[in-house]
Parts: C-alpha cells; structure tokens; sequence
C-alpha cells in the first residue's frame, strides 16, 4: 500500500511516456507497488544485497539491474532516500525521535521546531513540504545529467532552471555577474577590470591546456593566481571561487577549484540561459526514487521496514531481521546509517556538515530570476557578523518547486565549519537573510524619500534594494519573517569537502588518516559514502561507478542499455502529441510560471558553450 504520510513523486503526478507507447513495451510500475514488497518473501539467492535508498546506492542498483545481476534492495525507513531522502515534516517528527534515541547514525544535535500552522487543522499540513535531508542542485553540463538521459530515468523527473547566484558582503546581496553582455555593460566595474575577467575566463575553460599558466600556483590558492595573475580585485574574486567555484574557503587550492569554476561556466547555455537545475517535488531524494523505479523495470526487488542483521562472510548468508535469509554470490553493499552493530570498518565519519533548514512564510520571489523559483545565496569568509572562517551556502526554493505551497519558502543552509562555531555563523547567515528579504519586500522603501538617489543623468531614482549597502544596516522593517518550520542538525561523512571531484577519492584499499575510505572492502561488504557538503552531485556517479567496478569487475557498461523499441516510441508522434498536451494541462493546474525543463529527447548533445 501507498504509504499515507509519503508525498507522492513527479512520476505519479504526471503521466509517464511509457503510457504512450506500444503494449509490448516495457511497463513502469507505480511507485506504490514497489513500496508493497513483491514479492511478499525475501528471494533466497541474488548476485547482488544493496542496503539503503540514497542516491549512490539507488544508481547502483539499478545500474546492476540492467546489467543482469539480480539485486535484493532494502532500506529499514518506511520511504525512499536514506541520507537523501526527501521528507513531509511529520516524517521529519519521527527521525529527529529516532537521532535523540541514537537509532540514525551519522547524525547528532538534531533540534527542530514546528509552527502550529503546518497540522491537520491547521493552515499547512505535513504533506504540503518536501524537506530535503541533502539538498542539491544539477549542473547542466555533468556526468550525472548524462547517465539521467542514458538510462531514461529522467522521464520518471521533472527540472526547473536556476540562474541566480547572490554574494554578500557589505550587509547587501550582489547577483551575480557571470555573462560576456553583464559583465561588459556593469557601470560599476572598471574598463581593465571587465578586459582581466574575460582574459581569466577564456583561461579557465581550457585551463588544462596552459599548464604555464596555473602550475607555478600549483601549491597555492586560486585567490593568489586571480590577484597576481589575472589583477582582479576582491569582489570579483570572491564572485569567482564561491559564488561561480562554490569553494568553501578562502583557501581553495588549483587545479581543484579551477575546474569547480570551469564546471558551472561550460554548463552555462547548455539547455538555455543558466547553469544549474533542480529536481522538481524533492532533489536528491526524488532522483534516488527514479532509479529505484528504473532497477525495479530491470527486476530488482524491493524490501522497505527491512533491516540487515548480520552477514556471515563464510556462508555469504545475510539474515534480516524479520527472520528471513538470503544467499549472496557476490557483494553486499551498505549504507553507514544502516550498518549492523556487527559490521566493522566502517569508514571514519570524521567530517562535520552543519545543516539548517527553515520553511518560512513568505514566497521570496524578489531573491529569483523571473520565471524561475530558486536561488543559490553564499557567504564568503568574513561577511557575517560571525566572522565566518567558511563559506556558509543557503539553497533557496519557491512554491513552484513543488516543495511547499503558495506563499511559502524552504531556505536550506549548510556550512563545513567543524564545532560549535558552525550554528553562530548559521544563525548569522539566517539573520541576514531574514533582514535582506524584508528590506527587499518591504513596499514603504518605494515611498521613502529618504532611500533614493541620483542617477547619472541627474534624475533621481529609488535605489536597488539588493543592493542596499552599508547605509542600512540599522534599518528596521515593520514586519517579520514567520517560521513555520526549523531544522538544526550534524551530518558526518567520510568525504572532505573539498574533495568529491577526484574519483581515486573512492579508490580500494586508499586510506586517509589510517581509516579505510568509502568502497573499502569488509568481508564480503561494501560500504558507500555518506553526502558530503558538496552542493552538487559530483560525487555521486563516480561513487556508484567506483563501487559497480568492484562487483562486476569493469565500469564499461555501467547503464550500458538497450531499449527495446526505441525508434518506433522516438518517431511516434501521437503519443508525444498526447504527453505535451498532458503536460500543458497539469501546468496550467499548478499556475504554469515554472520554467521547466522538459529532455525528452536523450540523444541531444550537450551544446552551447559560453560564448566569449
């Protein structure tokens, strides 16, 4: 049965291209047919047991589905997601319970508070929010778009674009400026200034084949290459390695942080005019939920509420707590949160991720380009009153993501600061949020006299409330922000921050401090990683191609697959008339001011570079 606490998915709320094609093709199963286990008993042999949902162990299963390995996939939640999970706030409720009685580990100083207004009777219920537990966003141009596409799991998704970088510093929001056409008619920003951005930019996007160039900085930051180098001053710097490079402080060393800024730049223009999208009705939860449906097509089997007790390596038996066995040939894959208390070497989750997520009353639309219903806000070191060492990063998402109704926002914070220090520069970053969006929203700033000023013609005009400035820092709105839902909590992983974008990260045997790293070998068992801090999904593919390698041997055809029928569903043109007329209708349902990003056609190449 459909769990009825769950929020249902894109691909039950919209119709399906497989319902469009001819009967021999294959059939996609509801969502809740997965979640009733079929069958009702555990299969006494698979290749294959994956414990947990999150996003790597979701691709990696269905990734060896395909394949033809028979896989057994389990998770002791009653949804799907584990770490990544997508969650209404009563199941939030329950897994804060479950961190206070120390039954989640990799979790810890879990504190949440709920408005009176999100309950049965109330203004909200539970059901109206998605809260994601690892909030993340899809650059247009990665590997985990181009296995979406490959393995037709984007049809079980729905993306919206995001445009909208903002700096602050100075107690204003900067948006960001990242355009040959923004960048050449900034009135603020000096003649040589613009030439040395352009001059970096066309460096960076084949910074690899200038070696001469970046290597004497090699052992350096990259805020030492953008001075020396490239001249460009502070402001320009900071946009560069946290807003463009989302680096996490200030000092990001090359070529790490050189190719982190060619990864948003070569993803600009790809599918229009901006860089990054997001997973509509839940991020990373939602896309684990796509490739669960996708191994569930290839025969996977699915076991939720079920937990793994132990595995003896000898008789390669794994035993549930239900009672039931299964025989393993080959690997057991398991998540951290879900390791039995027999396990050992679990990799070390020595690295702290500081999370702080808050529904607020209020659309924020003044933060999102228009059209769009997201925005992505960093905070560089030393720009909050904190004295921040870290960037603090806060992932915006309007009513349109469907992740929280009309009149509502999800602000999701997070910084890689470790120790108590982490929540002071949270609470800062949200206090200055929470001032911005009022000075931004407030409608008596049009009618003050006071809060103009004089245009170059001469003219007086009403001064752009992003960018405010230091005039206003004691500047007081009539109003406040209302919070009907806050979340703290620790997140620990395996994974420095900085690190995902290397995939030896996840090589066998590899060790860091003396502590076995994720995909390290226990008796038969492989453990995946924990997300890290990473806003993107760098880490993911290479994670789950890393660990597909040491069960099948090669990665060579990790979703290597072939669709049966593909030419005749490609040129049948009924059933793509069909689904967009399906699509207008549902987007005129929900208001239709989305700007969705619809990839129906999967061979597409990736095209579009920035144009210099």
């Amino acid at each position: 049965m459909l769990s009825p606490e769950r929020r249902p998915s894109v691909a039950e709320r919209r119709p399906s291209l497989y319902m469009y094609q001819q009967p021999n093709s294959i059939t996609v199963p509801h969502l809740a047919g997965i979640e009733d286990p079929l069958p009702e008993t555990t299969p006494e042999k698979v290749d294959v047991l994956i414990v947990g949902t999150g996003i790597v162990e979701s691709m990696l299963a269905a990734a060896l589905a395909w394949q033809g390995s028979s896989v057994l996939h389990i998770d002791s939640n009653d949804y799907y997601g584990d770490t990544s999970a997508t969650m209404t706030v009563d199941q939030v409720k329950r897994w804060v319970e479950r961190i206070h009685q120390g039954l989640v580990p990799c979790y810890s100083d879990a504190k949440l508070y709920v408005s009176n207004s999100i309950h049965p009777n109330g203004k909200y219920i539970s059901k109206d929010f998605g809260i994601d537990l690892s909030p993340k966003i899809l650059f247009s141009k990665s590997d985990l778009l181009s296995i979406l596409v490959k393995s037709r799991v984007y049809q079980y998704l729905e993306f919206q674009s995001l445009s909208t970088f903002h700096t602050y510093e100075n107690d204003s929001f900067e948006k960001l400026t990242n355009t040959k056409q923004e960048i050449f008619t900034d009135q603020n920003l000096p003649l040589m200034t613009k030439r040395n951005i352009m001059k970096f930019i066309k460096f960076v996007l084949e910074w690899e084949a200038h070696p001469e160039i970046w290597e004497p900085y090699a052992d350096r930051t990259l805020m030492e290459l953008l001075v020396e180098k490239f001249k460009l001053e502070k402001p320009q710097v900071f946009e560069l390695m946290f807003s463009i490079g989302l680096c996490y402080n200030i000092d990001a060393k090359i070529p790490g942080s050189l190719q982190r800024i060619r990864r948003y730049l070569s993803s600009y223009d790809v599918y229009g005019p901006f860089p990054v999208m997001y997973s509509k009705y839940g991020g990373a939860g939602e896309i684990s939920q796509g490739f669960c449906r996708s191994a569930a097509v290839a025969g996977a089997t699915y076991k939720l509420n079920e937990r793994l007790l132990s595995f003896d390596p000898n008789t390669k038996v794994a035993t549930f707590q239900d009672g039931s066995k299964v025989s393993v040939e080959e690997k057991v894959v398991i998540s951290p949160t879900q390791a039995s208390e027999y396990s050992k070497n679990v990799p070390a989750q020595k690295y702290e991720v500081h999370r702080l997520t808050c529904v607020v009353e209020k659309d924020c639309t003044e933060w999102f380009a228009e059209g769009e219903s997201a925005a992505v806000i960093v905070f560089p070191p030393q720009s909050l009153k904190s004295g921040n060492k870290q960037v603090v990063q806060a992932f915006i998402l309007g009513s349109n993501s469907e992740c929280c109704p009309r009149g509502t926002s999800i602000w999701y914070l997070s910084s890689t600061e470790q120790g108590p220090r982490a929540e002071m520069d949270l609470d800062a970053a949200l206090e200055a949020m929470e001032m911005s969006i009022l000075r931004e929203s407030d409608q008596d700033i049009a009618a003050d006299d006071d809060l103009v000023q004089m245009a170059a013609d001469g003219h007086a005009a009403v001064i752009n409330s992003v960018k405010l400035g230091k005039s206003f820092k004691e500047y007081i709105s009539r109003e406040k922000v209302q919070f009907l839902f806050k979340l703290y909590y620790t997140q620990y992983t395996a994974t420095p921050a900085f690190d995902v974008v290397n995939p030896t990260f996840f090589d066998t045997g590899a060790q860091i401090s003396g502590k076995l790293i994720p995909g390290a070998s226990d008796n038969g068992c492989l453990y995946t990683a924990m997300p890290s801090s990473e806003i993107s999904y760098d880490e993911v593919v290479s994670a789950a191609k890393v660990l597909y390698e040491k069960i099948v041997g090669s990665d060579d055809d990790f979703f290597d697959i072939d669709f049966e029928d593909e030419d005749e569903v490609a040129n049948n043109e009924q059933s793509k008339l069909s689904y967009e007329n399906a699509i207008e209708d549902d987007d005129d349902d929900v208001g239709g001011a989305d700007r969705d990003i619809e990839m129906q056609d999967e061979t597409s190449e990736f095209v579009g570079e920035m144009e210099l």
